[in-house]
């Protein structure tokens, strides 16, 4: 691997200065922020995936246990400023007591009068979680009363919804003017803690694996991580665009036509140091039952009216090679489309090699995350991101706005 070098260093948000180790929560009314905002089914009863619940469990138990009294705020999907009953938090309050083996109450609303006598009521150790904040549509406007609202309910405010982080929301970043302390919380801390680590004096050699279906939505985390990864490995169908902005015919594979120059460019600038796939998985459609067949990038061209849907064994082979001689690893996004089966052969073996790897390893995306648990190889990962978005803006060099409020406390 290249000796590079890193004098530019990419800018990034710095750790909060306080987190609930800090404080003393003795007899606290604290206010936390988390992200709830979990996968339900169509009928908004059923809990599909309880991951982000269980997330925010130390920083919950962390609080309780310190004789405070909690009250809860999340948002759910995305119900447009005003209730909406398949987007209640009703199902989360279920099996978060159950998870805490202690009664969660579900508040009717997370302002008014109501609100506020329930969260004055509150004795050290009982929970109250509000009902979804995007049911207002202050909250996503971040208009000061909301916030003013939502900050008069508590004593203290922590927030630990690292998913939520890059929204400047009421609840993420204004309603810290109004509030007396403010800090972060435990998974707060920890997903910065690595993120930072990513961008900051990482350990060399630095493999960051970016995948998923188009490059608009990655172009500033693939420039900034340019700056300071040794490889950067590309997957998924944003791989089409570098390819065709060489000239070279991609058949019907998804295309950012309007991001043609901007490929060229990029593979222009970086030398080896952007690895694109060797050979691909192709087919005439995305479904289980389809023919396949393996095309050499170098020799062969991608039939007419056939898309490339993942990585062949030689780009499989190739990677594994990068991944194994790694020391930290960043991977966000999938090599392929590998929810459907014939075309997840090359995200699961690019799971199976970072796990196996040895490196420091940071997963971020619900995508990675699934293929990571697909694998059976979680446990291997030194930290899975609950936040897509946020770790995307982070690793791009943005400030997180829910990040910066807690900076100024």
């Amino acid at each position: 691997m290249p000796d590079r070098d890193r004098t530019r260093r990419p800018s990034t948000a710095s750790m909060p200065h306080r987190t609930i180790r800090d404080l003393d929560l003795q007899g606290k009314r604290v206010f936390m922020r988390v992200d709830f905002n979990v996968p339900l089914e169509a009928d908004g009863l059923t809990i599909t995936s309880d991951t982000r619940i269980r997330a925010a469990l130390p920083t919950v138990k962390a609080v309780l246990d310190s004789g405070a009294s909690l009250i809860l705020a999340s948002h759910l999907g995305r119900p447009k400023g005003r209730p909406n009953p398949t987007m209640s938090l009703k199902p989360v309050a279920a099996r978060l007591s159950e998870l805490l083996g202690r009664p969660v109450a579900l508040a009717s609303d997370c302002v008014g009068d109501e609100v506020t006598e329930q969260a004055r009521s509150l004795a050290p150790g009982n929970v109250l979680l509000l009902e979804n904040l995007r049911f207002h549509a202050g909250e996503e406007k971040n208009d000061p009363e909301f916030a003013r609202a939502l900050a008069a309910l508590c004593d203290t405010y922590v927030n630990d919804a690292f998913g939520a982080a890059h929204r400047a929301h009421a609840s993420t970043a204004g309603i810290v003017e109004y509030v007396a302390e403010a800090a972060a919380g435990l998974l707060m801390e920890r997903e910065l803690k690595y993120l930072a680590m990513a961008l900051r004096e990482p350990a060399h050699p630095y493999i960051a694996i970016i995948g998923g279906a188009k490059i608009s939505g990655k172009i500033d985390v693939i420039r900034n991580l340019l700056d300071i990864a040794d490889r950067v490995l590309i997957g998924g169908a944003m791989t089409y665009t570098f390819v065709k902005s060489q000239g070279v015919p991609v058949g019907d594979s998804l295309v950012e036509n309007e991001k043609l120059d901007l490929a060229a460019d990029l593979l222009k600038t970086t030398g080896n140091q952007l690895l694109l796939p060797q050979d691909h998985v192709v087919a005439p459609d995305l479904a289980a039952d389809v023919p396949t067949q393996t095309v050499d990038g170098a020799d062969d061209l991608i039939p007419e009216h056939w898309k490339a849907l993942d990585i062949g064994p030689a780009t499989i082979a190739a990677y594994s090679e990068e991944i194994s001689e790694a020391k930290m690893i960043v991977w966000n996004g999938p090599m392929g489309a590998f929810e459907v089966a014939p075309f997840a052969t090359g995200t699961i073996a690019v799971a199976k090699a970072v796990a196996s790897s040895g490196a420091t390893s940071i997963v971020g995306g619900g995508d990675s995350e699934k293929a990571i648990q697909i694998a059976g190889v979680a446990d291997s990962i030194t930290h899975i991101s609950t936040g897509g978005g946020a770790s995307l803006e982070f690793l791009a060099g943005k400030t997180l706005p829910g990040v910066a409020a807690l900076e100024t406390t």
